[in-house]
C-alpha cells in the first residue's frame, strides 16, 4: 500500500490524543492498542523514507591555514 504523509498526520494524531479508532477517506481502522497504532505508524514511516529514494551526500571540504 501507498502511503502518503496525510495518512502519517493522521496516526500521529491519534496517537496524541489516545484514541484507537482512525479513519481514512473511504474507510475506518480500529487499533486493538495504542501500541499496534504507534507500530503502524513506524511502518508508515519506514515506507515513506523507502518511497523518497537514496539521500544525496554532501561533502564539504575546508582548509585552514595560510594556503599554498
Amino acid at each position: 500500500m501507498a502511503y502518503t504523509k496525510a495518512d502519517l498526520a493522521t496516526v500521529e494524531r491519534a496517537i496524541a490524543r489516545g484514541e484507537k479508532i482512525v479513519r481514512y477517506s473511504d474507510r475506518t481502522v480500529e487499533y486493538r492498542t495504542v501500541d499496534e497504532l504507534v507500530q503502524a505508524r513506524n511502518l508508515i514511516q519506514s515506507e515513506l523514507v523507502k518511497a523518497a529514494g537514496p539521500r544525496s551526500r554532501v561533502t564539504r571540504l575546508y582548509h585552514r591555514g595560510k594556503g599554498l
